[in-house]
């Protein structure tokens, strides 16, 4: 089984806050285990997460479309 982080380490990994990474919780932008009443994320779908975000030189990021807009 790969190791569950908590919140608090997913934002130290990622260099943000726990609030932001919450936010991915709630937005469903991150795959993440339920352990009781607990969130837990998976050490490689962060490292999926971390990946897809990835825009390599000379590339144009995509604008992603607001929904509603």
């Amino acid at each position: 089984m790969d190791k569950l982080l908590t919140v608090e380490e997913v934002a130290e990994r990622l260099g943000t806050s726990v609030r932001f990474v919450r936010r991915l919780v709630f937005e469903r932008r991150i795959a993440y285990h339920k352990v009781g009443r607990h969130v837990r994320i998976a050490a490689r779908d962060l490292d999926a997460f971390i990946r897809a975000g990835r825009v390599d030189v000379g590339q144009l990021p995509t604008l992603a479309r607001r929904r509603g807009a």
